[in-house]
């Protein structure tokens, strides 16, 4: 017998045995979803040694002539029709010239391409596109992204028969179709698995002929844009009792395309999410017959819904919703930042006390890391990948940041922003963060089980090819394929012990990193976390098995250490892409001191409830030695991010590029005048309260100030008091959207056709 033979009969036949115990197994739909998806530099970091030059070589992603012009053009002006407060509190719905304005400039076809009629942008230009929009209006913003990700549209475009993409696709980019997609119902929400949406090969009469099909039943609810769709991509299981099709009765989840002017199907009253007024309701179907042909990707499909559902969430999942949080984040900072220069309390602008400071300070680096990891994010969709795993973390951290920054800008402008009315520009945003936090998978679920659980099985090196072992049907073959793959984990492991080790003992000094200049300590305290996670990601399998998918609080807490560190490496990603400007490095070093803070408070959260104790403390021991790590930003340099929001400046300037800021008397264009006028007149204003004087023409007077400076403050003293006034109404006012019980509701899809 041959050493590997040896090794396989008294080695890994035990380990093995112990394995198929173990060891997760992998479900169905487990087994799609992994399918479903691409790894990406999140393979990287479970490595624990992780290629910086990968990321470093990724292309910045950049609007071509083409996107821009869209960006200036039709964006621009769709944003200057728009009023939030009377779409909210007045009409209930965008104006019909902004419908006929959307679906004229193909604003629902920007992922369609060119040859079917769409606008064929990239990634990053859609994530551009909602991100401007939704720093003017949630209600637009989600209009325009929902047909752009999760619908009929992406799923066209990666599973559709070229008859169906030629048929729908160039309705769907002229908005002459509406598109919805109908998965959540009263019985199955993240549990999509659960569903008892059916639907029954049979055969019946369709437009005249008998024809093989598909009877549908179904209740769905929470679908954005049903009520105004006139195609509902449907998920359901697929039942072929009579088999009609083939030997398989039952095929599983499957996707169709249903018109919605079939007859069976009903389209109900709208719903009301969190007060925002994009068009959202259920929709329900009884005995309602299509074609065969209505499935998307035709028969060869049906079966395949979840892997269709996975593969399409990815791409909705990475720029939707993060490039909506991101823009948030950022119309946070700015308007904070200018709210906090103008308004003054104790005869100092608020700004300039700490307490607000930290709160500024925060908020601008929360800006700088989400929209860091939305262009990384893009560049690699844009690279044709499809980022589950990235996708996942994206959504949960990306919209749970931006409830962060909301909290704080709400805190900083105060009663400002808590007395609702047309000038109030925060109001409505804060009411819509709870809509991010919960759709296309809420949060909790996909901290606690997706990140970390998909990710540890995707992206560990070794990890899926073991599973994947055991899973074989004849146990030599298994037995031997399992051989290679474990003693392949084994010395992984062995060098990840070490580098862990190593790294932590000299405080990372000798981590790897590449030539960056003032960023390369950061690339080091990097790549000495990475080896301690993917050290205490093996430690966690191996002690736990499959028994891990039940420790959430454990997943999450290492779903958390691999978000931060795919976060912070898009932020260090940023830094170089924008020419390492050393006026920006405050704030890549406050996302770098709070997320390294973040991974070492969880680490010891991790190691402090592991249950095998002993590879607790062996891991603790290693990787935490000393103390449980990094206390977050110091003071002065939160303070510091926190004057880069205060005073104008190209970093300012970056930080908050690509926002609509209104126009005329808009509130946010009154705020951007009013601090414009502030630093232009701050000179004036600080000399005549050292004369102690509040009147400019006694100013003038006295030889303090000029004529000019006087005419100048006298203007922003004006504009400023219209920043901090707040709205009133009389008490007919309130009586808002309003309609007789005896009166029909009005028909918005009518009037959107």
């Amino acid at each position: 017998m041959d050493w590997i033979g040896a090794r396989r009969k008294y080695l890994t036949r035990p380990v093995f045995a112990w394995a198929n115990k173990a060891l997760p197994s992998m479900s169905d739909t487990e087994r799609e979803a992994l399918e479903a998806g691409d790894v990406w530099l999140e393979a990287e970091l479970f490595t624990g040694n992780p290629d910086w030059q990968q990321l470093l070589d990724t292309p910045r992603p950049q609007l071509s002539a083409e996107e821009q012009a869209f960006m200036d053009g039709p964006v621009e002006e769709l944003c200057g029709m728009i009023d939030d407060w009377k779409i909210t509190w007045e009409d209930g719905d965008l104006p019909a010239e902004a419908w006929d304005f959307i679906r004229q400039n193909r604003f629902f076809g920007m992922i369609i391409p060119k040859k079917y009629g769409g606008l064929e942008f990239s990634a990053f230009a859609h994530s551009e596109v909602i991100r401007k929009i939704s720093s003017r209006s949630a209600t637009a913003a989600v209009t325009v992204m929902v047909p752009n990700s999760l619908g009929p549209g992406e799923l066209l475009l990666q599973f559709g028969t070229e008859e169906q993409r030629e048929y729908w696709l160039p309705k769907l980019a002229r908005g002459e179709e509406i598109p919805c997609f109908g998965l959540t119902s009263p019985e199955a929400g993240s549990d999509a698995a659960s569903m008892i949406d059916s639907g029954v090969i049979c055969r019946d009469r369709f437009n005249g002929e008998e024809v093989l099909g598909i009877r549908l039943n179904w209740r769905k609810r929470y679908i954005t844009l049903a009520p105004v769709a006139t195609v509902l991509g449907l998920a359901f299981k697929l039942r072929d009792p009579d088999r009609l099709l083939g030997d398989t009765e039952d095929y599983g989840i499957t996707v169709a395309l249903v018109p919605t002017d079939l007859p069976g199907v009903t389209v109900g009253r709208r719903h009301l999410p969190s007060f925002q007024m994009f068009q959202n309701g259920p929709v329900e179907g009884e005995d309602v017959f299509i074609p065969l042909d209505h499935v998307i990707g035709g028969k060869e499909q049906a079966g395949q819904g979840w892997k269709m559902l996975m593969s399409a969430l990815a791409a909705g999942r990475g720029i939707s919703l993060p490039s909506l949080s991101a823009a948030a984040a950022a119309f946070s900072a700015r308007t904070s930042g200018a709210y906090a220069r103008v308004r003054e309390q104790f005869n100092l602008p608020v700004g300039k006390f700490e307490g607000v400071q930290a709160r500024l300070g925060q908020i601008a680096g929360t800006a700088y890391l989400l929209d860091a990891a939305r262009r990384l994010t893009c560049a690699g969709l844009d690279g044709g990948r499809k980022l589950a795993v990235i996708s996942a973390i994206m959504k949960a951290q990306a919209t749970n940041r931006m409830r962060q920054a909301v909290n704080d800008a709400m805190d900083i402008h105060a009663g400002k922003a808590v007395i609702d009315g047309p000038s109030n520009y925060l109001g409505n945003l804060y009411r819509a963060v709870p809509v991010g936090i919960t759709v296309e998978g809420a949060n909790i679920l996909t901290r606690n089980l997706i990140i970390f659980g998909q990710g540890a099985i995707r992206s560990h090196p070794h990890l899926l090819k073991e599973m994947q072992a055991l899973e074989e049907e004849d146990r030599e073959t298994a037995l031997e394929k399992f051989d290679g793959a474990f003693w392949h984990h084994v010395g992984h492991g062995f060098k990840t012990l070490g580098r862990a080790w190593a790294r932590n003992w000299t405080g990372g000094l000798f981590a790897p990193a590449p030539k960056a200049g003032k960023a390369s300590r950061h690339y080091r305290q990097l790549s000495r976390r990475a080896a301690s996670f993917a050290l205490t990601a093996d430690f966690a399998l191996l002690t736990l098995g499959g028994a891990l998918k039940r420790k959430e609080m454990l997943s999450a807490r290492l779903g958390d250490i691999l978000s931060e560190l795919y976060l912070l490496s898009a932020a260090l990603k940023r830094w170089e892409d924008e020419g390492r400007k050393s006026e920006d490095l405050p704030l890549l070093d406050w996302c770098m001191a709070d997320g390294l803070a973040t991974i070492d408070r969880s680490f010891a959260e991790v190691f402090a409830n592991l249950p095998n104790r002993f590879f607790a403390a062996i891991a603790r021991f290693v990787i935490q030695p000393l103390e449980a790590g990094r206390r977050g930003p110091k003071d002065r340099l939160t303070m510091q991010c926190a004057e880069l929001l205060l005073a104008p400046s190209e970093t300012r300037d970056r930080l908050t590029s690509g926002l609509y800021l209104g126009r005329g008397e808009d509130a946010v264009a009154t705020l951007e005048e009013a601090f414009a006028l502030s630093v232009l007149t701050e000179r004036a204003r600080e000399t005549m309260r050292k004369a102690g004087i509040d009147e400019p023409e006694t100013a003038v007077a006295n030889g303090d100030i000029t004529n000019e400076e006087a005419a100048q403050i006298s203007n922003y003293r004006a504009v400023l008091a219209r920043v901090v006034a707040v709205d009133d109404f009389a008490p007919a006012e309130l009586s808002l959207h309003a309609t007789p019980t005896n009166e029909e509701p009005r028909p918005v899809r009518a009037a959107n056709a």
